[in-house]
Formats: C-alpha cells, structure tokens, sequence
C-alpha cells in the first residue's frame, strides 16, 4: 500500500479537500494523509462545499508536517506554492509532486460569491486527484 502526504501551508482548506479526494479515488488502495508548515484548524466552508459532492470531511484534523516525519511516504503532493518552497526533506525513495491551487480562504465578496470561490478550487483539486490517483495508484 502506498503512503500519499498532501502539503499545504495551514491544512485547512486545500489540502483538506485533497485528501477527501484522494483517499475516495484510491480507496483501500493507499494511505492518505494530509499536512500543513502550519496548523489553522479545517475550515467549515472547505468541509460544506466537500459535503455537496458527497465526501465527508468533518472528521479531519490540521496536522503540522513534523508529525509525520517517520511515516515512509511513497508521494507528497505540495498543493499550493509555499508549500512547495518549505517542504522538509522526505528520507527514502520519496517522489514529489507540485500543483499550486489558489487558496480559497482568501476569496472576497459576499458568501455566494466566496462560497463559488470553494466550489471551483474544490473542483479544480478534485480533478487533479482522480487524475492523480488513475496515474500513480491503478494505472
């Protein structure tokens, strides 16, 4: 089984919903975890547009990155530019990935108009994901 750390910079909104991606595409067929450089908490809005497709979020935790360091990762995908420029060293035959998302939590405007913000970064990653997974996971 394959080990996957999605990266981002709070694991709050975008690598949060990775990981509900990830882990509905690859099944029993790897380990997900996701992580952040630093912790801000799972953002209701990233768990609500993720209960409109159908993939539970609510359960997650924000992790910081450093509590992973001993869990053999097969693949760390970093999803959003700092991410990708503070991502520690991996030991072992790791192999890195990067796609930067924009970050919905910076979405300005009313809540219809953030709340669109969530569901297009949301598709935008859930694309990637089953793409990801159909490459690396059951090619």
């Amino acid at each position: 089984m394959k080990n996957i750390l999605v990266l981002c910079t709070g694991n709050s909104c975008r690598s949060q919903i990775a990981e509900g991606y990830l882990r509905h595409f690859a099944g029993d067929t790897a380990t997900i975890y996701s992580a952040g450089i630093e912790t801000h908490g799972v953002n209701p809005k990233a768990i609500l547009v993720m209960a409109e497709d159908g993939i539970n979020i609510s359960q997650h935790t924000s992790n910081n990155v450093d509590e992973y360091i001993n869990i053999p990762f097969d693949y760390v995908i970093t999803v959003c530019d700092n991410a990708n420029e503070a991502c520690p060293f991996f030991p072992g035959n790791v192999e890195r990935f990067h796609q930067n998302f924009p970050d919905p939590a910076k979405a300005t405007g009313n809540i219809e108009q953030v709340m669109d913000e969530f569901t297009k970064v949301r598709d935008l990653i859930k694309v990637y994901s089953e793409n990801f997974i159909a490459a690396h996971i059951k090619p």
